[in-house]
């Protein structure tokens, strides 16, 4: 059997969970139709009565959920629960603007603790493991949810949160900690200073798999990761919005992402018209929760483009898997008419070798015309080679990044750690053009 907690649901057969999802959507739509006055407003004038969902498919006759919504709503405005059962609070930073909460009852903190749980133990984790969290604590789900998670595995928690790297470290080789979960571009970190400090994981630490996300990375990125820490890594989603890490995970055959399907509803949909889209096509990534009562969510668009295949996978789960998120519709660059996602350039520059994995992408107009930047690291050894070497490396990236792309970029090499490194989510980009268009100076 594969290594799961709960069979009877991650491997039902397709017409059980498409009726049990049927069932659970219905309950979900009328609890949030009776206590949500925005989301009955919304059906009312879509035409649409809990009465009409009947079964799974039934789904795209509801409207949709934006972040706004969240916002504008902000802070109790869709709860669906009396505020005495909500037992927790989780939310953003709220650095780009007014913050988002989420409110969480018992059973909804239950829910979450079970999907997490199950994407631990698909990662290996057991009662033997030591797991090392490096996510940040607080609002931000990581860091609870991973510690709620390897708990329900029955493993020892190491909860660091994020920073602090050379105590982490020390914590990892003093406590033989076995798992690692915290964003890849933190991992990646660790991974380098680790080398630097003339440490051998295979050696010195004790380290065999990890759960890595709160953030898009490609594959290229995941072989250096594994390179670096000698580890299996497997990515790792989920949002405030819906339930934080775990709603969908990667077991070890490492093909796509399992989803929670008997808690929440994926959908792809074209982000245009937002009409469903056949399995196998990239599109938008839409869910909804089909077993929280806290803060229901209904056909939330994440903005993230992905692709879902239903094939059964190897492992033995029938749920629908996620492929690898390839960039957001909000964090999509625009340059010359053409559409440039961050992880496109990271694919490129990963790819390399003599390329360190970092980067800065610089977006700026300069007389009417847009610009893109991209600062790049190579490795110390490279970078104290002669300067018609790192010519050729520059003018490589260059040819690269223009055949993926299909757009020419200034290519700037900088020397070796001096691009920001990122303990939580890594930031790209820097669009010097909304700033221009504010009147603004960047320095």
């Amino acid at each position: 059997m594969p290594n799961i907690l709960t069979p009877e649901y991650e491997c039902m057969s397709r017409d059980a969970l498409c009726a049990l999802q049927g069932e659970r959507l219905r309950k979900t739509v009328k609890l949030t139709y009776d206590n949500v006055p925005v989301y009955r407003e919304r059906m009312d004038k879509a035409g649409v009565s809990p009465e009409d969902i009947k079964t799974v498919e039934d789904i795209e006759k509801l409207p949709f959920t934006e972040k706004t919504d969240l916002r504008d709503n902000f802070p109790f405005g869709l709860f669906a629960a009396d505020k005495r059962d909500i037992v927790r609070i989780q939310g953003s930073s709220g650095t780009t603007g007014k913050p988002i909460v989420v409110g969480y009852t018992e059973n909804d903190i239950e829910v979450w603790t079970e999907m997490a749980a199950r994407a631990l133990k698909a990662a290996g984790c057991g009662r033997d493991d030591i797991v090392q969290i490096a996510y940040g604590y607080g609002l931000f789900t990581g860091g609870l949810g991973a510690h709620q998670a390897a708990t329900r595995c029955g493993a020892m928690v190491v909860p660091m949160s994020s920073g602090n790297t050379a105590r982490q470290i020390m914590m990892m080789r003093e406590l033989g900690s076995t798992m690692l979960c915290c964003t890849p571009s933190y991992a990646t970190m660790l991974g380098e200073t680790i080398r630097e400090m003339g440490l051998d994981p295979k050696r010195d630490l004790k380290l065999k798999s990890g759960c890595f996300g709160a953030e898009p990375w490609t594959a290229q990125m995941r072989t250096k990761l594994e390179e670096l820490l000698d580890i299996d890594a497997c990515d790792i989603y989920g949002l405030t919005e819906i339930a934080g890490p775990g709603v969908a995970f990667e077991c070890l055959e490492k093909q796509g992402m399992h989803v929670n399907e008997d808690h929440v509803i994926i959908e792809i949909v074209d982000p245009e018209t937002g009409k469903n889209l056949p399995d196998g096509t990239p599109g938008e990534l839409i869910f909804t929760t089909i077993t929280k009562t806290g803060q229901p969510m209904i056909r939330y668009r994440t903005h993230d483009i992905c692709t879902v295949t239903r094939e059964k996978c190897a492992c033995g789960r029938t749920t629908a898997r996620m492929g690898r998120i390839t960039g957001r519709t909000d964090d999509m660059i625009v340059v010359r008419g053409v559409n440039v996602f961050p992880s496109q350039i990271e694919g490129v520059l990963v790819g390399i070798s003599g390329v360190a994995p970092h980067y800065m992408l610089i977006v700026d107009r300069v007389h009417s015309s847009d610009t893109l930047e991209v600062q790049v690291e190579l490795n110390d050894a490279n970078f104290s080679d002669t300067v018609a070497h790192i010519e050729n490396f520059r003018a490589a990236i260059v040819e690269r990044i223009k055949s993926v792309v299909g757009i020419a970029v200034k290519v700037t090499i900088v020397p070796p750690k001096s691009l920001p490194r990122f303990e939580g989510k890594a930031k790209r980009v820097v669009d010097k053009r909304e700033t221009a268009s504010l009147g603004l100076k960047c320095e």
